[in-house]
């Protein structure tokens, strides 16, 4: 009689959640910025121009801007760390000081809001990109 094997887990049986590499759970800071009418586009360039000064740090895992489909001039910025720890020594460096001087001119407004990440679960979906 052959031995029975393990069940997979499924969409009812999610397996454990990724850890970064320090064993606790990703660090993510969400930023929400409004940005000055009519500055969207030359906003986007520069963010992309400057976001290696963010990339580029050991503790940064990725970032992503996101364009709001629902607030005229709103955008978000994901950015996920290895830990809370090595973003705030990032977050109060020389490097992010000249980051943020280049994209302040465009911002009306913002909040941050920082959050541990609980779960995270990889759709089966295919990017369309």
């Amino acid at each position: 009689m052959p031995t029975p094997q393990p069940t997979p887990p499924t969409k009812t049986q999610p397996a454990p959640p990724p850890e970064a590499s320090s064993g606790s759970s990703v660090f993510r800071v969400l930023l929400r910025m409004q940005i000055h009418s009519g500055m969207e586009q030359e906003f986007e360039q520069t963010w992309f121009q400057v976001g290696q000064a963010v990339t580029d740090h050991p503790a940064n895992l990725g970032q992503w801007l996101a364009r709001s489909q629902e607030e005229e001039g709103v955008y978000y910025i994901v950015s996920d760390w290895a830990d809370e720890q090595r973003f705030r020594e990032f977050e109060h460096s020389q490097g992010h000081l000249a980051h943020r001087t280049r994209l302040h001119p465009f911002r009306s407004g913002g909040t941050m809001t920082t959050m541990q990440v609980v779960y995270a679960m990889t759709g089966t979906g295919t990017d369309p990109r």
